[in-house]
């Protein structure tokens, strides 16, 4: 079960490096500074979470897609559990702290690790302009999707815009994995853009159709 993201508003920066960490590959993308509730049925992930909980120590979640499983993740820690069943299962609040280059697995446990290249951003070379369009569209669709204005963006402590407008909108995985994938923060906002600048129309589209519907007495599509 996959409850729709929040976002959390401080990443913790850590120099570049290699680290050998517990293995967690998804149909979902996670980036830096996103929480994520997850649900824990499979026994080798409740032991590893157990363990990363135990030893506060982070976890990789890493997006597999059609069988095969992508070099870039992010790290997580789990910041809570929110609820523990009989059968051991658990629903837990992550937190995306780092993207990481995979470098090689190891399989000596239940579960896979891995060594792992902890990546810095790139905040160079963004054009305030195509940041302000950005915020602009999200804001509109957002207004459009969930009836409720978009959560603030907040610039200190080196937040990724890109990583927040994709968090909270309902973006393709394979899109989500290309923004995760590369550094420049520019080359994501611009991405997004072009990306919103497409979806926008068509959400409002949507919309009036939506009310025409209703207003007819065929109720909402």
């Amino acid at each position: 079960m996959l409850l729709k993201p929040i976002f959390c508003y401080h990443i913790a920066q850590k120099p570049m490096s290699i680290e050998r960490i517990p293995l967690f590959p998804l149909n979902i993308v996670l980036f830096p500074g996103q929480a994520i509730p997850l649900h824990i049925f499979e026994r080798r992930y409740r032991e590893m979470t157990r363990r990363c909980i135990e030893k506060q120590s982070p976890f990789g979640l890493i997006f597999i897609h059609e069988g095969d499983i992508a070099r870039i993740g992010c790290s997580a820690m789990v910041v809570k559990t929110l609820k523990e069943y009989e059968d051991g299962r658990s629903d837990i609040l992550t937190a995306g702290q780092q993207a990481f280059r995979l470098l090689r697995t190891h399989e000596e446990k239940s579960y896979s690790e891995a060594d792992v290249e902890y990546l810095e951003e790139d905040f160079t070379g963004i054009d305030p302009a195509v940041s302000m369009e950005v915020v602009e569209l999200f804001e509109k669709c957002h207004r459009i999707l969930y009836q409720v204005e978009a959560p603030p963006f907040e610039t200190e402590g080196g937040i990724s815009l890109a990583y927040h407008v994709a968090s909270e909108l309902p973006m393709d995985t394979v899109f989500r994995q290309s923004l995760l994938e590369r550094r420049a923060e520019a080359w994501r906002q611009l991405q997004l853009l072009e990306r919103l600048t497409d979806w926008y129309p068509q959400l409002q589209n949507r919309e009036r159709v939506r009310g025409k519907a209703a207003g007819n007495g065929h109720g909402k599509l």
